[in-house]
């Protein structure tokens, strides 16, 4: 293995052993003048060297210089950064690892997944921070809670900071599954409320005021891991208000936009440090008619969700969008699913950049080996057209933030499967495909600066290496 010439001015804290796992057999010259930087390179099959890169564990070092404390992420106009370097992420959804840590039998699967996921490159993991009144249930009654459970996922959050993974806390859910707003609209009715719809999560004070208590609850809980208070902990990268919120009572939107005004507000005058999202799926709604033709069908629009204008809410920082061209289009495979993603995301990142000025990430994205005429060669061709959709956005140095794969499972954990699962030991194309984009987000995040231009126009080797259209 040979150490090639580096010399980088102001940019000193680049190990050469990093830059060797990258460009193991290429030829390189990189020099900096005055924070600026220029590229001399021959980079000979470098899918080959990413790929053998990949398999070396904590790529993600690219991203978090040695010296460093590990910090918040911020953000800043609509890109996200740590430490003043750009954070383009490519990460995952993962939800169970609370309940599994709970159980001294399966908290081991929690240490593999992180293991392998940081060794593919991926960054941030989505996941509950909640369990409503259900098996193993975080909080059993309205601001009663397990202490073990609880436990378990202070072991989550500590043990996502070994492996420098970040979470993405969700504090509860639309769907009934881990209790959600259904389990809230239950606790109102045996307290004696008058309810008649659950969406009435949306609007009743006193169900309000059990979310609150949660959000509040997780927020100050302080780690018996870590000894870090949650809202203080730079391993959380941020809120999400809900998975999926959608009040289908009111087509207007009205309800739902009261509903995230007040919880962003509420969750900021607690943790004004942290990223809030809402967890919208991202369909278009009343106040922006024209975009309702990007939406998977004409029900989308009758949800009560807005894209535009709930996140154009004071509190909240980055958008989230859902792509499910098989939940939503046709559970049959076509090339249509492959039009829509790519017209769907291009959408969202427009209005990220023109109307939200903020970063938007695609939280959740995949497609289920239950569909009709799925292949494994699709799936890489639909997570590969995600990848690229985002690149084309990086290089401009626009609003496309990264994506969060729905789901990554580690061995041994098939009855949790519902359909959407890639254990990456099983699937070594996809988890090429997955490893080789975290390599060119994260030499993308090291090399560039938010005191450089972002997206410049410099026409160079590196370019091609970041952003080569065959993924």
């Amino acid at each position: 293995m040979d150490y090639h010439k580096i010399t980088l001015g102001s940019k000193s804290f680049f190990s050469l052993v990093i830059f060797t796992i990258l460009i193991e057999n290429s030829s390189w010259t990189v020099f900096g003048v005055n924070g600026d930087w220029g590229f001399e390179s021959t980079v000979e099959e470098t899918e080959n060297h990413l790929s053998h890169a990949s398999t070396h564990h904590g790529i993600y070092d690219l991203q978090v210089r040695e010296d460093d404390d590990w910090q918040m992420v911020q953000k800043q106009g609509n890109q996200f950064v740590v430490n003043d370097q750009p954070f383009y992420v490519n990460g995952f959804n993962t939800y169970w690892l609370m309940v599994f840590a709970a159980d001294q039998s399966t908290r081991g699967k929690v240490s593999e997944l992180f293991h392998q996921a940081s060794s593919a490159g991926l960054t941030v993991c989505r996941t509950w921070a909640f369990n409503d009144g259900q098996w193993r249930a975080l909080q059993t009654s309205p601001s009663v809670y397990d202490e073990e459970v609880f436990k378990a996922l202070d072991f989550v959050i500590s043990e996502a900071k070994k492996y420098k993974i970040r979470l993405i806390l969700s504090l509860t859910n639309n769907w009934d599954a881990y209790g959600g707003k259904a389990q809230y609209v239950k606790w109102g009715k045996a307290a004696g409320l008058n309810l008649t719809s659950d969406d009435e999560f949306f609007s009743h004070t006193t169900l309000k005021s059990y979310y609150k208590a949660h959000v509040k609850t997780v927020l100050n809980r302080v780690n018996t891991f870590t000894n870090l208070t949650y809202k203080n902990d730079p391993t959380i990268f941020a809120w999400e208000l809900m998975n999926e919120p959608r009040c289908t009572s009111d087509p207007s939107g009205d309800t739902l936009q009261s509903w995230i005004q007040e919880m962003a507000v509420y969750v900021k005058s607690i943790d004004a440090k942290h990223l809030v999202e809402i967890g919208l799926e991202g369909f278009y709604g009343p106040s922006a008619p024209d975009r309702a033709k990007f939406n998977p069908n004409s029900y989308a629009t009758q949800v009560g969700t807005d894209f535009i204008r709930n996140h154009q809410t004071l509190g909240v920082d980055f958008a989230s969008v859902h792509i499910y061209a098989d939940s939503w289009i046709s559970q049959t495979i076509s090339d249509a699913h492959l039009q829509f993603t790519k017209s769907w995301m291009e959408a969202h990142i427009e209005d990220a950049e023109k109307y939200l000025r903020m970063p938007v990430l695609f939280t959740e994205f995949g497609v289920s080996a239950k569909d009709t005429g799925y292949n494994t060669s699709f799936r890489d061709t639909l997570i590969s057209s995600v990848y690229k959709t985002l690149l084309n956005s990086t290089k401009k140095g626009g609003s496309g933030a990264g994506s969060l794969l729905w789901q990554l499972f580690p061995d041994g954990t098939d009855y949790m499967n519902d359909g959407y699962a890639i254990v990456l030991s099983k699937s070594p194309s996809t988890s090429n495909i997955i490893s080789l984009h975290s390599t060119r987000i994260a030499t993308f995040n090291s090399l560039c600066s938010t005191k450089c231009k972002w997206g410049c126009k410099k026409k160079n080797p590196l370019e091609e290496f970041l952003y080569h259209d065959d993924l």
